[in-house]
């Protein structure tokens, strides 16, 4: 019986997780829409460095790692967040959320590939098939879109997520190894960090430079981008890895990684219904052929590797 009650506080948990992350691309595109996307960051992770600082503050959480731990984490944070989020806030300028979501399923996808050429990882046919299906959607999606009349900062905002989308897929494949000697917590806290320190430091030499350093701090007269802002700085980056860590406790990685296809899905309808954005049906279409090839590919590679997918909610 209470097997089966954290079981199902672990699904919980895991739907909850994909919810969050779904609706994300809402407010990063509402954020953006407000202030320079260097701001939008620097504003970010300064929420986010308070909220991960706080449990290791208050003794809630022990810090193991030392100094020597920071020289072996910190190349992660070019990844994540450094590179992942700055090609995503600038392209989710001129892309829609949905879009945003979709192009996030290409992650697992670039994951196994660059896996499979620095960790010598073996992809069997129906992988690769698999593989195939999900960038055959990317493209698919591109070749509708041209025929729609895609423009070029459209196009340039698609470009960029792609991009963003390569940069997790190398974080993922760089904290393999780490995963297992630190804590999710311990990993979130020190790439939180640089991240702050790096887009705190370029948004203020930009405004220092222009001398608008006024404008840096206007937008949090607005209450629809301060509410924007905790829920990516908090809720967004903390809580998603919080849920995915007691998930992936409870539950094994290949059922867990099912619920982050969710997370697709919610970008689409969050668009649609909240951002009136326009949904067609090529946009359905790809997603679907995303999703299926993601499903493929991941199944037999998540249980060779059942620690992998623990990385999906540190960059958060």
């Amino acid at each position: 019986m209470n097997t089966s009650r954290v079981n199902v506080s672990a699904y919980l948990a895991a739907i909850a997780y994909a919810v969050i992350i779904g609706f994300s691309f809402l407010f990063v595109k509402v954020t953006v829409a407000t202030a320079h996307p260097l701001d939008v960051l620097a504003h970010r992770f300064s929420i986010g460095l308070i909220a991960v600082a706080i449990p290791f503050l208050l003794g809630w959480v022990r810090i193991r790692i030392k100094l020597r731990d920071l020289w072996r984490i910190a190349p992660l944070a070019l990844f994540s967040p450094v590179l992942f989020f700055f090609f995503q806030s600038y392209g989710m300028i001129n892309a829609s959320s949905s879009e945003g979501g979709i192009i996030l399923a290409t992650v697992p996808i670039f994951t196994l590939l660059l896996a499979s050429i620095f960790l010598k990882e073996r992809t069997s046919l129906i992988q690769k098939l698999s593989l195939f299906l999900s960038v055959a959607g990317v493209v698919f999606i591109f070749m509708m879109k041209d025929g729609s009349g895609l423009d070029a900062a459209n196009l340039k905002g698609l470009l960029l997520l792609l991009l963003s989308a390569v940069s997790f897929a190398g974080y993922s494949v760089l904290t393999r190894p780490l995963a297992q000697k630190y804590a999710p917590m311990e990993i979130t806290l020190v790439t939180t960090g640089i991240g702050f320190i790096a887009f705190l430091s370029v948004s203020l030499i930009r405004h220092a430079a222009e001398g608008t350093l006024q404008p840096f701090f206007q937008p949090f007269a607005q209450p629809s981008y301060v509410l924007a802002l905790f829920y990516l700085g908090v809720v967004s980056s903390v809580g998603t890895t919080l849920l995915s860590s007691f998930a992936l406790s409870r539950l094994e990685a290949s059922k867990v990684s099912v619920f982050s296809n969710l997370s697709t899905l919610i970008s689409i309808m969050a668009g649609a219904l909240i951002l009136n954005e326009r949904i067609t049906i090529y946009h359905v279409i790809g997603a679907i052929m995303i999703i299926a090839g993601v499903l493929g590919t991941n199944k037999k590679q998540q249980l060779r590797h059942p620690a992998n997918q623990s990385v999906k909610g540190l960059e958060r």
